[in-house]
């Protein structure tokens, strides 16, 4: 009776191994039983997905492109001066550009053709859009223009009062509504004219008060003339006298160089 049971027993154990090893190839991967599993689990490793396409820019070119998206986006300066919606024949000079003719004659009148720049809007007498149009002057280059025309620069350095009167060179510049021909800037010889703060009046009323004492002359920034007033209490009266007569006709003036206010 065991004997019979031992090649029983030995089955059993036989069939245990081989389940066993079978286990052990199906959860290695390599078993038909995975076979389904595994496929898609391979396949969503494999599939790289959408195809994402890079352009790659040179360097001189991506300059290039960031170059002209700025100058598109940036205001000309001229935009300042020119105002939006308004008449056309009205414009500042520095918003049109007109086909000027340097052979009119001095000092009569004369039209011109002109257009606007890039980026301003106008409109004509009748509400409507307009880019071109014809303006009226005199035929006159900018520095020959009246002095209530253009605007120049003031010096400090120059006297006043001299003789003869001293002129200096200035940079001047035709005001925006005024059109005329050639350079809006030049260069043009001015008297020199400037204030530093003195009243004539006030000067005046110390000479003619404490001129003995020299306060005409302190007033005015002339402490060595001041002194010499102060210690000899005026020249005795006849410097006092003198200084009076001098500054009533603006002859004696602010030490600075100065004009009168």
């Amino acid at each position: 009776m065991a004997a019979a049971a031992e090649p029983l027993l030995s089955v059993r154990r036989l069939s245990r191994v081989l389940l066993f090893l079978s286990q052990c190839y199906i959860l290695s991967g390599d078993g038909s039983l995975n076979l389904e599993h595994s496929q898609p689990l391979a396949q969503s490793i494999k599939d790289p997905g959408p195809t994402r396409t890079f352009t790659v820019v040179p360097r001189a070119a991506e300059n290039k492109l960031l170059s002209h998206l700025t100058e598109s986006t940036e205001i000309p300066p001229y935009m300042m001066k020119c105002p939006s919606n308004g008449l056309c024949s009205r414009l500042p000079a520095d918003c049109v550009e007109c086909a000027t003719n340097f052979s009119c004659t001095y000092g009569k009148p004369v039209t011109f053709d002109c257009t606007v720049k890039p980026s301003v809007t106008c409109i004509d007498q009748d509400l409507n859009p307009q880019r071109n149009f014809i303006i009226n002057m005199t035929c006159r280059f900018c520095w020959q223009l009246p002095e209530t025309d253009y605007e120049c620069t003031n010096s400090t350095s120059c006297m006043t009062v001299a003789c003869p009167r001293q002129r200096y060179l200035a940079n001047c510049t035709v005001r925006d509504h005024i059109h005329c021909l050639g350079n809006r800037t030049f260069p043009k010889l001015q008297y020199c004219n400037w204030t530093g703060g003195y009243k004539w009046s006030t000067a005046l009323a110390l000479s003619i008060t404490l001129g003995g004492f020299g306060a005409d002359r302190f007033y005015l920034g002339q402490w060595r003339e001041g002194l010499g007033k102060l210690f000899s209490f005026g020249g005795l009266g006849i410097w006092t006298l003198i200084d009076v007569l001098l500054i009533g006709v603006g002859y004696v003036g602010p030490a600075d160089g100065s004009l009168y206010i």
